[in-house]
């Protein structure tokens, strides 16, 4: 079909009341970032849906991309005709030739904005009712769940008519929630609790930590690649490379063994929530599952935590392994976080961490450090890049010598 538009259906934002206008916005520049391929595209929003007028454009290639999308619920493709019945009436017959196998049902669903049109709506359903069955005399209507729904709107500048409907991502725009860092290892967890976070409205930046030579190119590589199987959600994502070689070492030497995580853990959500409050970020996010290793039992993340205020968003906390990994293959990155590249956290695992650690004794761990230079240094060495999923581009990070 030669589709002249996509019509998009907004979902959960038609809850939003007053505040509705700002989301709606929003999704409006999330979704000219996502086609930005396609520039004789134009997009138009209303209060109920937005429109994207195709101009020429190939439907088949803006499809995929409007389906990662946070904020739409369904859009279909659309065809306009003139707003006058016999036109009307063929590319009803038109649309029901091209859809229709044998045994299917179907249905005319109307919509009237222009109150003076002709027929009303429940006329224009038994008139376009009556077209189909010129063409299909044996088929059958079905009111509920039709296998083919043609749906007609009136619009005051032509009549539209659509009867593909696809699904979307759902959730809010992203940006809506605000900003937020991501803590994302090289592993199957924390790409998830990107995603689902992204869902909810929250712009993500990626934060990594690195410990060269002891992990390598290839495990920042696969990071950097984690972080752009994300990026079609949201159009970039800003990479935060944290040098962690220094940190690690020095709490393996003054440390006790079964504290290296616990302690490791504290100076990464330091860290982090250092970076967060430079970027005015508002939460930070990780992949924790509760149960899943030594450090995500509630007794280590209660020790760890005390290191901060900031809100903790856990998204996959409730979730079995099973049900991570199931989401992690929709998204596309379980192939890419099971590459055998360790990360800082697996390199330093102890043999025998504490699964109970007591707060007090990883303070008094920690309190063996100086825990400012170290920060400092780290901060010191920040890269940050742009992930767009094709490139990703370094730039200097002096920004962030002051952070302390």
């Amino acid at each position: 079909m030669n589709y002249s538009e996509i019509m998009v259906r907004y979902g959960e934002l038609s809850t939003k009341g007053k505040n509705k206008r700002k989301f709606t916005m929003q999704l409006a520049q999330n979704v000219k970032r996502a086609l930005a391929d396609f520039p004789a595209i134009k997009i138009h929003g209303d209060r109920d849906r937005m429109h994207i007028l195709l101009n020429g454009e190939q439907s088949e290639l803006i499809f995929p991309k409007l389906e990662k999308v946070f904020g739409i619920q369904s859009f279909s493709p659309s065809i306009r005709v003139e707003k006058e019945m016999p036109a009307i009436r063929e590319m009803v017959k038109e649309v029901i030739r091209a859809a229709y196998l044998p045994g299917q049902t179907f249905k005319i669903t109307s919509k009237r904005s222009d109150h003076h049109f002709e027929l009303d709506s429940n006329e224009l359903n038994r008139e376009l009712g009556g077209a189909v069955f010129e063409v299909f005399p044996d088929i059958k209507v079905q009111m509920k769940k039709p296998d083919i729904n043609i749906r007609v709107e009136i619009r005051q500048e032509a009549a539209y008519l659509s009867y593909e409907t696809i699904r979307g991502a759902g959730g809010l725009p992203v940006g809506t929630a605000g900003r937020g860092m991501l803590m994302l290892s090289g592993g199957i967890d924390s790409p998830v609790a990107g995603y689902l976070a992204m869902k909810r409205g929250v712009e993500i930046e990626a934060v990594h930590f690195a410990s060269p030579p002891y992990t390598s190119e290839q495990a920042l590589q696969k990071a950097k690649d984690l972080a752009g199987k994300l990026v079609p959600y949201v159009g970039s994502i800003q990479f935060v490379e944290v040098p962690f070689t220094e940190i690690q070492e020095e709490i393996k030497r003054v440390v006790p063994q079964g504290y290296w995580m616990t302690v490791t853990r504290r100076l990464m959500l330091r860290l982090t929530d250092a970076i967060r409050e430079q970027r005015e970020g508002l939460v930070i996010i990780n992949g924790e599952s509760l149960g899943q290793v030594a450090s995500q039992t509630l007794q280590s993340m209660a020790a760890i935590n005390e290191v901060t205020t900031t809100p903790i968003i856990r998204p996959v906390v409730t979730m079995d392994k099973t049900e991570i990994i199931e989401l992690a293959e929709k998204i596309d990155t379980f192939e890419l976080a099971i590459q055998p590249f360790e990360d800082c956290c697996t390199i330093f695992a102890p043999p025998q961490p504490k699964t109970k650690p007591r707060l007090e004794k990883a303070q008094e761990y920690e309190a063996r450090l100086d825990v400012s230079s170290l920060m400092e240094r780290a901060l010191a060495g920040l890269k940050v890049s742009e992930i767009t999923g094709e490139s990703a581009t370094d730039r200097n990070s002096d920004e962030f010598l002051d952070l302390l």
